[in-house]
């Protein structure tokens, strides 16, 4: 089920190094463009690659993926597309894992059962979908853990001991732990309390631990990567897309460098983090 995930996390750890997770928003800033960006990330250095779903109501995100969403939905992206998207990619790249990101609404329209038999089909690995808590496990986890796709569970700075096996009874793939409270892209973590926290989450699963959001940097992977297991980081890349664009929101010669530049960056920071711990 996790085969992808669990190779990619391995081969990391094998090279003494935290593995670098991107995520960008599908179709942003159109379906062309995305598919190009999505099928140069493992060359450029990333390991996994996080989709966003876009959605009109993106609670977790702040203004930078809310804003790739917008781009996405407005260019036509839907949910089919997206699950397209993996499909093609698939065709060049058997070997990265790709996890769909977002919330249950448009899963939910879509149909569990289709939807977790068709992003199985497509080639996805794995699912994280921010807004159902444990509690709601029947509803999406389960049936997708039954269908052969991780479910990636968030843990946060307010999960303490007593919520954590209820965080990580279903989890599988790896373990998402946030940063900061608050929405993506917010602030810059305090990287000594993350490195605690992450100890604290080692000491309750076996799963690789995973850290996201604020996280913009090389300096701030390298930061990360001394401790977890996977730097992941969305906002900046989402924002190197928004920067190439042009006066009309558009794709232009220089949008899948921009991301490709600054994920090799991040790659290059990521592995300097373990070797400078």
């Amino acid at each position: 089920m996790t085969a992808r995930i669990d190779a990619r996390f391995k081969l990391a750890a094998s090279e003494n190094r935290a593995a670098l997770v991107t995520f960008v928003t599908a179709g942003d800033p159109d379906h062309a463009t995305s598919l190009e960006i999505v099928r140069a990330l493992p060359g450029a250095g990333a390991d996994v690659i996080e989709l966003g779903m876009p959605f009109t109501d993106p609670m977790a995100d702040g203004p930078a993926i809310q804003a790739a969403g917008l781009r996405a939905l407005k260019g036509g992206e839907t949910l089919h597309r997206t699950l397209d998207l993996v499909r093609a990619f698939r065709e060049g790249d058997d070997a990265t894992p790709i996890v769909l990101m977002g919330y249950y609404n448009p899963i939910y329209v879509y149909g569990v059962d289709a939807f977790l038999a068709d992003a199985k089909a497509a080639g996805a690995d794995g699912l994280i979908v921010v807004d159902l808590p444990p509690e709601e496990d029947e509803e999406l986890c389960i049936p997708a853990l039954a269908a052969g796709l991780a479910f990636i569970r968030l843990a946060t700075p307010t999960t303490d001991d007593a919520r954590l096996p209820a965080v990580l009874k279903n989890t599988a793939g790896f373990v998402y732990y946030v940063s900061i409270a608050g929405v993506t892209g917010a602030a810059t973590p305090d990287f000594n309390v993350v490195s605690s926290a992450v100890a604290r989450l080692k000491k309750h699963t076996s799963l690789p631990v995973a850290v996201g959001f604020g996280v913009k940097t090389p300096e701030h992977a390298a930061a990360i990567a001394a401790g977890a297991d996977g730097v992941v980081v969305g906002s900046a890349l989402v924002d190197a897309v928004r920067s190439s664009l042009d006066g009309e929101g558009r794709a232009t010669a220089k949008t899948v460098s921009a991301v490709t530049d600054l994920v090799s960056a991040l790659a290059a920071g990521v592995r300097r983090g373990r070797a400078a711990a």
